[in-house]
C-alpha cells in the first residue's frame, strides 16, 4: 500500500525531558522538582523550542509527571507546545530483567499511563523506543491504529530502528511514520563514518545500519538526534587531545559567527541533508539558552567548516 509522506516537519530543535523529575532512585518527586521542570520549560520556550520529548521510563515516570504538573498550573501551555513521548522499554523490576515490550496491549496501556501523567487528552507524537524482537509488526500496527482512531495519539514514529525495521512496520500502516530518533553527535559519528568507510579495512568496525538515513530522507521520516550535545565532551569536559582540539575550533567558529559553541555543535548536525533535528537534554536553563540560535537561525557553517569539525573530532584525515 502506497503511503504519502507527511508535509515537511519544520521542527529544528527539541527539548529532551529526561533530566526532569528528580532522582532515578525514587518513585516520588517534590515541589522543587516541579519548579526545576518549569524553569527548564520556560528556558526552552524562550529559546524558540516548542517540541518536548519524553519517554515513559524517564526518571521512572516522574519526568512526565512533573511536566504534567507544570501544564496543570500554566494556563495555555498545552496549546503552545508539541508533546512527544516514547514507550517500549520496561525497566528491571525485582527479579524481572529490563526488557523491550511492543506487544499491542502493552503499547496501549503505556500510552494511557503517559496521558495521565502528562495531564493531557492527546499525545502529539508517539515513538516506539526500541525494537522488540518478539513483537509482530502487524500487532504493533493494530495498536497504533487503534490509538489514532481513538484520538489518543496524532502521529507516530520510532527510535533506534534501522530502515528495514521501519519499512516492515510501515507496510502494515495506512498512515506514515514521521520520525526516527537515533544517537547522533560530533562524538557519536558511526551514522556518518559508515558512509565513507565503504571499501576500507575500518568498515568492519562500524555497526551503523547502511541505508537508514537515506530511507528516512526518501520517505519523509524526520531524523531526530538524541545525545546531540555529546554529553559536554566538546563544550566543558574535554579529556582527549581530539576533544580539546575540537573544543578550540568550536569556540573559534562560535566567536566568528556571534553565537555559542553549543549552537555550532548543533548546527553541525542540522547542516546534514537528512534535516536532522537535535534533541537538547540539559536540565540547566543556561545551557538550554546556549542552544537558542540552533532553533532560531539557519545553520551557519560552510562546507569547509563542517568538514573541519568532523576531521578534528575524528582525530585523523578522511580515508
Amino acid at each position: 500500500m502506497a503511503i504519502t509522506p507527511p508535509e515537511k516537519d519544520g521542527t529544528r530543535l527539541l527539548y529532551g525531558c529526561m533530566a526532569l523529575g528528580g532522582s532515578w532512585d525514587t518513585d516520588t518527586y517534590g515541589p522543587a522538582d516541579v519548579d526545576e521542570a518549569e524553569a527548564a520549560i520556560a528556558a526552552a520556550l524562550d529559546s524558540g523550542i516548542d517540541t518536548f520529548d519524553h519517554a515513559d521510563i524517564y526518571r521512572r515516570g516522574k519526568a512526565e509527571a512533573v511536566f504534567g504538573e507544570v501544564i496543570a498550573r500554566t494556563p495555555g501551555l498545552r496549546e503552545r507546545i508539541v508533546l512527544q513521548t516514547k514507550c517500549g522499554i520496561r525497566l528491571a523490576d525485582g527479579d524481572l530483567p529490563g526488557m523491550y515490550d511492543l506487544r499491542g496491549p502493552s503499547v496501549v496501556r503505556r500510552v494511557e499511563e503517559s496521558l495521565g501523567r502528562l495531564r493531557t487528552d492527546v499525545i502529539d507524537v508517539l515513538l516506539l523506543h526500541r525494537p522488540d524482537p518478539l513483537a509482530a509488526p502487524e500487532d504493533i500496527a493494530a495498536a497504533l491504529t487503534s490509538l489514532r482512531d481513538q484520538g489518543l495519539v496524532r502521529r507516530f514514529g520510532v527510535s533506534n530502528m534501522n530502515a528495514a525495521q521501519i519499512a516492515a512496520l510501515q507496510r502494515h500502516l495506512e498512515f506514515p511514520l514521521v520520525a526516527n530518533q537515533l544517537e547522533m553527535s560530533l562524538d557519536r559519528r558511526d551514522w556518518l563514518e559508515g558512509g565513507v568507510l565503504v571499501n576500507t579495512a575500518a568498515a568492519a568496525g562500524n555497526g551503523f545500519p547502511a541505508g537508514t538515513l537515506e530511507y528516512c530522507h526518501e520517505n519523509g521520516v524526520r531524523v531526530q538526534a538524541w545525545g546531540a550535545l555529546a554529553q559536554g565532551r566538546f563544550t566543558g569536559r574535554q579529556e582527549s587531545p581530539e576533544e580539546h582540539a575540537t573544543a578550540r575550533l568550536l569556540r573559534s567558529l562560535a566567536d566568528s559567527k556571534g553565537t555559542t559553541p553549543e549552537t555550532v555543535l548543533l548546527w553541525w548536525l542540522q547542516r546534514h541533508p537528512a534535516r536532522v533535528a537535535p534533541v537538547v537534554g540539559s536540565g540547566r536553563p543556561e545551557r538550554i539558552r546556549a542552544c537558542r540560535d540552533a532553533a532560531l537561525r539557519e545553520p551557519d557553517l560552510t562546507h569547509e567548516e563542517w568538514y573541519e569539525l568532523w576531521i578534528a573530532a575524528r582525530g585523523a584525515p578522511l580515508p
